[in-house]
């Protein structure tokens, strides 16, 4: 049976993408094998094995399997809001080096693909409102603030799966993050260092209380909000498509308003006796958002998103009830 490693498996978006691929292979010749740097067992329950292994040590490689590996999933990353204290050096290390010891393993075992999670701040320069960010487009990013360091290490990864595809024929697909949504019960985030609750949280806690949620700036912004289960169904079907590479922006391609956000929240998650009310303040300013254009994962990989914004916050719900990650989420 062929492998599929799959490695940050004990990450947000990991898990659920592990979850997604053991159902999506299911009763095919495909195996599917999540590794990530915590200990534990929470994939048993898909029928998955896993092995804690840390992508910066190369000797952990020696715990996974070497036979019949024929992809890899490389979705362990050192990202900016999960970093408490600024330290470029993690970004070198995990997203650089830990991607070089992945393509070694890759090299050694004769693995015929590489799938690689990258970042849109890396043409993020390009994105005012209402542009629609091309997978082509070439690289147009800042080299100040707390990502810069964080793009620059994973377009050297690029660079890395570049050489590897070349020299040793290793097929490569890289997909372009935005931010993809998925429920985790640690709602906080490190903007800068700072320990702040998501905006995402916060609003929906304050309509689960019944509480005035507000619009900052233009209620009429609009931003991509693609789900971890439409990422990583364009992911997985680049494990079946007959190519050598590929580069495709992970989104839907269908903009969703503030405005149409905060509703669909108040829907799901206020109660239907005691709605929050809508307060708008459009003299605040709003944005941080990318609009994707999706057209060459539909053409190439066959991808049709299945999350609407409602279909979406029903799965946050639904995941907040069930809570079957929690012991992979850090609640410090």
């Amino acid at each position: 049976m062929k492998k599929i490693i799959i490695f940050g498996a004990s990450g947000n978006v990991g898990s659920y993408f592990t979850k997604y691929a053991a159902e999506f292979f299911k009763d095919s010749d495909f195996e599917i094998i999540a590794s990530g740097r915590r200990k534990t067992n929470v994939f048993e329950q898909f029928g998955v094995k896993y092995f804690d292994v840390d992508v910066t040590k190369s000797s952990d490689f020696d715990k996974l399997p070497k036979d019949d590996i024929y992809a890899v999933i490389m979705l362990a990353a050192v990202i900016p809001s999960y970093m408490n204290t600024y330290n470029a050096k993690a970004y070198l290390d995990t997203n650089i080096m830990g991607t070089y010891n992945v393509l070694e393993y890759c090299r050694k075992n004769n693995v015929d693909r590489i799938l690689f999670s990258t970042t849109v701040f890396d043409i993020s320069l390009y994105a005012e409102e209402g542009m629609i960010l091309k997978p082509d487009m070439p690289k147009n990013f800042s080299y100040k603030g707390d990502h810069a360091v964080y793009v620059i290490s994973k377009n050297t990864a690029i660079e890395l799966i570049e050489h590897y595809h070349q020299e040793y024929g290793i097929k490569k697909f890289i997909f372009r993050f935005p931010t993809i949504y998925g429920y985790s019960p640690y709602q906080y985030y490190f903007p800068n260092g700072v320990k702040t609750m998501r905006p995402l949280y916060k609003t929906i806690n304050n309509a689960m209380e019944s509480k005035p949620i507000e619009i900052w700036g233009d209620p009429n912004y609009a931003k991509d909000m693609v789900h971890v289960y439409d990422c990583a169904q364009m992911m997985c079907k680049a494990i079946n498509i007959d190519r050598d590479e590929g580069l495709y922006n992970v989104g839907t391609g269908i903009p969703v308003t503030l405005q149409e956000q905060c509703e669909t929240i108040i829907d799901v998650f206020s109660p239907k006796d005691k709605p929050s009310e809508i307060i708008y303040h459009p003299e605040v300013s709003n944005g941080g958002g990318f609009l994707m254009d999706i057209e060459n994962a539909k053409e190439e990989l066959g991808y049709a998103p299945e999350y609407d914004c409602k279909k979406l916050f029903e799965d946050y719900k639904k995941e907040m009830k069930l809570n079957r990650f929690m012991e992979l989420r850090k609640q410090d």
